[in-house]
């Protein structure tokens, strides 16, 4: 298919999905456009389909119905790693990282597997690459303030830390678009503005996103658009301001209460 993302100057395109677990309809009729450079926050209750649009995005998921394109692209049906390598690249809700090895060394590891074209380690690879992958595996640590402890196993940092380390394992990738599930879900306070003041830099680089959060103030201080997902339907799409100040989402996903 022609790459026309750059007339339109949509990365991913979400459109007419549909996936139905038994009799339930998880998702229903879901079109979602995310341009490219911009944070596109999806909102929504425990259940509203949320992951479940995740999944469907990097390939866990086939749906019943519709298609995701990314920069033109069909992506349904292709393998996970396939839509990796591709440039659309997830983080976890919870860290998905080597405990036992070093800090520096989880960061590499992601670099590797996107040269080789899937998440495996190619012990082939040549010297020079691992030199070129480690410094650059450095560079992105200094930014991300983590490679003072460099050499450290992983598993024993904060959880802050191991979430920021694997926001930099994420964009080590060099994505065409970073899918973030709750980067700040089990965060302290102080933790949590660290990382937001990491994703505002991250959005100073042009990194298109797609966030999965929970925490209105992460919400509000990131996204440029929104979309609110309640049981299975995108029930609002806007700006933050349009979205504050809709009755419909105040009752969806918060009772009434204003945002």
């Amino acid at each position: 298919m022609e790459n026309n993302s750059t007339e339109n100057n949509t990365v991913l395109n979400i459109s007419n999905v549909n996936v139905t677990f038994g009799g339930l309809h998880a998702l229903s009729e879901i079109n979602l456009q995310i341009e490219e450079g911009k944070t596109h926050a999806i909102i929504g209750p425990n259940g509203a389909g949320k992951s479940t649009l995740l999944n469907v995005c990097i390939g866990k998921l086939v749906p019943d119905t519709g298609t995701v394109t990314l920069d033109g692209e069909i992506m349904t049906g292709k393998l996970p790693h396939e839509i990796n390598h591709a440039g659309m690249v997830r983080v976890f809700q919870t860290p998905e990282i080597f405990p036992e090895m070093s800090i520096l060394r989880n960061m590499m590891i992601p670099a590797f597997a996107k040269r080789d074209g899937m998440f495996k380690f190619n012990a082939f690879t040549s010297m020079a690459d691992e030199k070129e992958i480690e410094a650059e595996a450095i560079h992105v640590l200094q930014d991300f303030g983590l490679v003072d402890q460099m050499h450290h196993h992983a598993g024993s940092m904060s959880r802050g830390d191991k979430r920021r380390l694997e926001l930099g394992m994420g964009l080590i990738q060099h994505p065409r678009i970073l899918l973030l599930d709750e980067p700040t879900a089990g965060m302290a306070r102080h933790d949590t503005n660290r990382t937001i003041e990491l994703l505002q830099s991250i959005k100073e680089r042009g990194t298109t996103k797609v966030i999965i959060e929970h925490d209105m103030h992460v919400v509000f201080s990131l996204a440029d658009r929104i979309s609110v997902l309640a049981q299975g339907r995108i029930i609002a799409a806007g700006t933050p301001d349009e979205i504050r100040a809709n009755p419909k989402v105040q009752e969806a996903y918060l009772g009434g209460a204003e945002i």
